[in-house]
């Protein structure tokens, strides 16, 4: 099964079915079969577990993409949501239960960073010559892109932001005499410099984000606000779109516009939203905001959902990369004999060890979680099935943590009935404010 899930992985990330050289010799979609694979590995696998609240939320999801359709009046919409987006639940699904193990985890996380690597060295070579293996050359003569889902350099600068952490822990695991140390540094550095050449401001901002919270977190407040500080001025310095950054600018200026025109579909159709995938027949421009185009096709009961879905993801890599109590079962160990009291506490070792370990792995895919996100603000990006591959890994990293820590608190949906609902029309009033100061100040 873990065969196949990666095989999958690597189709989503490097899609060779998407080059222009090559869409007409894969005579079968290898990247559905290759889940359709997965899935029925899984199915006879004998463990399965849905208690996270990432599964009802994305299911709930999943029926309101549909009833949206419905409810404006387009039944023949259903079907289409539930043909495009019914592999992503089923991807989901099948990673947040097949990565079952913490060696698993690693190794998602391996191949999520070397494809994305492989992406951005891509672009290396667009950069020089102009074109890149695929047969794809630069975007607007300067910024490098990609096939598929990821032909817009801002989306691919956005999966390298989410990457960089996950090579910066791989870099930290040592091994073979600091070659795989090197190794990961190299790997991130690429993936850095494949930010720079994406020419994105928001992968920029995002990237600058990630750093944030990692110092904020290791150093204090104060030191992250300096240093961040630090950062933009070195940014605004060099030769990039990042020193156009302006609300009066057009680009800018339109992205604002386009919020103001969800925010409105939003007024207009409260309940389901205009329905997925129509903003642009309300609008002439994407939303350029994963949170607003949610808001204006799903409408605030699909908004609810999506949002509720990030932000179990955030809570449960923040729970689970804190400093931990005291172990439930420490108690339990009572020794007989010098020898049991010996096993008991190489015992302990392993597992204070274990626990440690899945503290740093949550803490980089929380940073993951940031870059992505920041990145996504700024990007009509709500349904791509990377986000949900992410938000698989973490629901299966954090069913790990608690298997070794039970101590660990278990989220569930029932508990939080009236908070999500409360934070959903919390956000939509902050987003509505923002977006008015942003208006005025325009």
């Amino acid at each position: 099964m873990f065969v196949a899930m990666m095989l999958y992985l690597l189709l989503v990330l490097i899609r060779p079915q998407d080059y222009p050289a090559l869409v007409d010799s894969f005579g079968l979609p290898l990247q559905p079969i290759m889940l359709v694979v997965a899935a029925g590995f899984w199915l006879l696998s004998p463990r399965k577990h849905f208690d996270a609240p990432q599964y009802p939320v994305l299911l709930m999801f999943f029926g309101v993409l549909m009833v949206s359709h419905v409810f404006n009046g387009w039944m023949g919409g259903a079907l289409e949501q539930f043909e495009k987006f019914a592999p992503v639940v089923l991807a989901f699904v099948v990673f947040a239960n097949g990565l079952d193990r913490r060696s698993r985890v690693l190794k998602t996380m391996a191949v999520f960073a070397l494809c994305a690597a492989v992406l951005a060295i891509h672009g290396i070579e667009q950069q020089q010559t102009g074109i890149g293996w695929t047969g794809i050359g630069l975007s607007q003569g300067t910024r490098i892109q990609y096939v598929g889902i990821f032909n817009d350099p801002n989306d691919l600068g956005m999966l390298f932001v989410a990457c960089v952490p996950m090579a910066m822990y791989l870099s930290g695991r040592g091994g073979l005499m600091g070659l795989r140390r090197l190794f990961w540094l190299t790997v991130a550095g690429v993936l850095v410099y494949g930010v720079y050449l994406t020419d994105s401001r928001g992968s920029l901002l995002a990237l600058l984000a990630v750093m944030g919270v990692y110092i904020w977190q290791r150093r204090g407040v104060f030191v992250a606000g300096m240093l961040g500080c630090m950062a933009v001025g070195v940014l605004l310095a060099l030769p990039s779109r990042f020193n156009e950054i302006d609300v009066e600018e057009a680009s800018a200026q339109g992205r604002v516009d386009s919020w103001y025109e969800g925010l409105q579909m939003f007024q207009g159709h409260p309940l389901f939203g205009v329905g997925p995938d129509m903003y642009s027949d309300y609008h002439h421009l994407t939303a350029h905001n994963s949170f607003v185009l949610v808001l204006a096709e799903t409408g605030i009961i699909g908004y609810t959902l999506w949002l509720a879905l990030v932000i179990y993801c955030f809570r449960m890599m923040w729970t689970g990369s804190r400093p931990p109590g005291e172990l439930a079962w420490e108690s339990m160990v009572a020794p007989e004999a010098d020898g049991d009291a010996e096993t008991a506490l190489a015992e302990l070792d392993a597992l204070e060890a274990g626990i440690a370990e899945g503290r740093a792995i949550a803490m980089t895919l929380l940073l993951s979680l940031v870059g992505f996100f920041v990145s996504a603000f700024f990007l009509s990006r709500s349904y791509i099935i990377v986000l949900y591959l992410l938000a698989a890994l973490v629901v299966a990293h954090y069913a790990d943590m608690r298997r070794e820590d039970p101590a660990l608190p278990r989220f569930q949906l029932g508990n939080d009935i009236l908070l999500m609902p409360a934070i959903g029309v919390g956000s939509v009033v902050a987003l509505y404010v923002m977006v008015k100061i942003l208006l005025v100040m325009g």
